[in-house]
C-alpha cells in the first residue's frame, strides 16, 4: 500500500474574507484579494463572508445580490464590480446591484426577485452571526488558521501576514 502524497489529495488552506459591499475599505482589500489569487491559485480558497454593517442601509441587499452571484457562476466577477462602485450603491441602491448583474450577464431578472423573496437572508445571516462569534466588528476581516486579522482598523501588512500564515500551512500540508 502506498502512501505517497498521490494518495492524499492536498486541500486547499481557507481564507475567510468577512467583507461587506458597501464598505469602501473592503474595495482596497481587493487588490490584496486579486494579489493572493494570483499567488496561490487552487492552494488557496478564498471564501466571501458576509458582515453587512448597520451603517451602511444597502450591504444587507448587496450580500444577499453577491449570494445569487455566486449562484448563478459569477459571484468573484460581481463582489468585484459592485466594490467598485461602491458610491453607485450608496446612491442607487437595489437598482444598481441589478444594474450590475445585467451588466455582467447575469439574470438580472432573477436578482431583483432573490431580492424580493430574500432567498438568501438565512445564509447572509449565518454569516454575520458567526463573524460576530469570531470577533469579527468590521470589515475586511480575515480569518486563516484560526488567526483573525482585522483590516477594519488598518489593512497595512496584512497580506504579508496572510501569505507567512498561508506559506506554513501549505508547508505543513506538503504543498
Amino acid at each position: 500500500m502506498s502512501d505517497s502524497p498521490a494518495d492524499h489529495p492536498t486541500r486547499p488552506v481557507v481564507l475567510d474574507i468577512w467583507c461587506e459591499l458597501q464598505c469602501p475599505d473592503c474595495r482596497t482589500a481587493l487588490d490584496d484579494v486579486r494579489a493572493l489569487r494570483a499567488r496561490y491559485g487552487d492552494r488557496v480558497e478564498l471564501r466571501l463572508r458576509h458582515f453587512p454593517l448597520e451603517k451602511h442601509k444597502h450591504s444587507f441587499a448587496a450580500a444577499q445580490a453577491a449570494e445569487e452571484a455566486f449562484e448563478q457562476g459569477k459571484g468573484w466577477p460581481y463582489v468585484e464590480a459592485v466594490l467598485a462602485g461602491v458610491e453607485n450603491l450608496d446612491r442607487d441602491g437595489e437598482k444598481y446591484l441589478v444594474d450590475t448583474a445585467r451588466g455582467l450577464g447575469l439574470d438580472a431578472e432573477e436578482f431583483d426577485t432573490a431580492l424580493i423573496d430574500g432567498r438568501h437572508i438565512l445564509i447572509v445571516d449565518a454569516d454575520q452571526a458567526e463573524g460576530k462569534a469570531l470577533g469579527v466588528t468590521g470589515t475586511p476581516t480575515y480569518v486563516i488558521g484560526g488567526e483573525r486579522l482585522d483590516g477594519g482598523k488598518s489593512q497595512e501588512g496584512l497580506r504579508e501576514r496572510v501569505e507567512e500564515i498561508t506559506d506554513l500551512l501549505l508547508a505543513a500540508d506538503g504543498s
